[in-house]
């Protein structure tokens, strides 16, 4: 009995084998295009969070006082619009003095918002250099693909994801407990202090406890971007075979590009045939090497190449000359000195011009031309 095997079931990855090849420069290139790139999110998280707490720590006092001088300033405000309209509220006063209350309070805290903002935007920068698209915005059906989310949901990112995520709350809750179980006391009898020195303690005790966790946040941040550039490095790995197909792709395949130069080399060959019965004399080397020599005093400087071939060509090139009963003469050196360093079309440079000579005046005086 004949067993039929597929091959296919053994290979990884695909027909193209193992991803094991690095990412070329073009697949990088078009997986930034599609907003694919080795960045953690928690990166800008932890710079923000480090931010927005040095902020309040030094600016926390400011800030307190400048709210608390806000409240009093537009409860009088209130209490002089109602004595204004002998007891009664006309209408939308209330509201334009909340909505005016509500604009301090956001030009107070806009550094806030400034510096969030900022941070975010460098480590985004740091990360990934500025290079933005509108392509992960354009709306995709396949995003709606019921199966793909499953996959998502229960893949190793979100693995990786959850365990983050647990990570992230435990070290929180344990700073948390550690930096505020020596100060319980201290909060209780914040009952007891005046309003700004109570403000001032409780921002404080709520920028080291920050510190302290953003701190430890960005360990665990920079721990997640090692792992995204590794995990990015992985999956942006390719075959063998996508590897060949995408220089096939950007060179050209090599067979057609064999061939194009094959096609070239035959029309190259033609025209060189067609202008050798031009030709003074034939220089050979005699067997592997023939160049066709022109001089015209009227059009050229110096004599000119028309036609130069090896082995197989330069019979071709000798029997076209015998046909047209142009001289052959032989002159191993000169041949090759010619083949190798003049093109067709090429006038001769000066450093032949005396070897060329003495072959053309050979060949005229054989010919009565002299």
């Amino acid at each position: 009995m004949i067993l039929s095997l597929n091959l296919q079931f053994f290979a990884k990855d695909g027909p193209g084998g193992e991803k094991t090849e690095p990412a070329t420069e073009k697949k990088l290139s078009d997986a930034r295009k599609e907003g694919q790139v080795a960045k953690s999110r928690e990166i800008g998280n932890g710079f923000a969070l480090l931010g927005l707490f040095l902020l309040l720590k030094f600016w926390a006092g400011s800030l307190g006082e400048r709210m608390l001088s806000i409240f009093p300033a537009y409860y009088d405000k209130m209490a002089e619009t109602i004595r204004l309209y002998n007891g009664q509220i006309a209408e939308g006063t209330i509201s334009s003095l909340l909505l005016q209350m509500l604009l301090n309070t956001l030009i107070m805290i806009f550094p806030v918002l400034i510096v969030g903002v900022a941070i975010t935007l460098v480590t985004e920068i740091a990360q990934v250099k500025w290079k933005p698209t509108a392509k992960p915005l354009q709306p995709k059906f396949s995003k709606l693909n019921p199966v793909k989310g499953f996959q998502k949901i229960f893949s190793s990112q979100s693995l990786m994801e959850l365990i983050k995520s647990i990570a992230k709350i435990g070290l929180i809750t344990y700073i948390a407990y550690t930096t505020l179980k020596d100060q319980v006391g201290m909060i209780f009898r914040l009952y007891d202090m005046p309003l700004k020195q109570a403000i001032v303690l409780l921002g404080d005790v709520v920028s080291n406890l920050g510190l302290k966790i953003s701190a430890f946040y960005l360990v665990i941040s920079f721990v997640d971007f090692g792992y995204q550039k590794w995990k990015f490095s992985e999956d942006m790995k390719m075959t063998k075979q996508e590897v060949k197909d995408e220089y096939k792709n950007a060179e050209g395949d090599p067979q057609v590009k064999g061939k194009i130069r094959q096609k070239m080399r035959e029309v190259s060959q033609r025209r060189m045939m067609q202008a050798l019965p031009e030709a003074d004399v034939v220089i050979t080397n005699p067997t592997h090497y023939a160049v066709a020599v022109k001089y015209d005093a009227e059009k050229y400087d110096a004599p000119i190449v028309l036609a130069k071939g090896e082995d197989y060509l330069a019979q071709k090139i000798k029997e076209k000359a015998r046909e047209c009963h142009i001289e052959i003469v032989e002159n191993k050196p000169l041949a090759r000195m010619l083949y190798a360093n003049v093109e067709v079309g090429e006038l001769i440079p000066p450093e032949l011009y005396q070897a060329v000579a003495e072959v053309l005046a050979m060949v005229y005086k054989m010919q009565g031309r002299v």
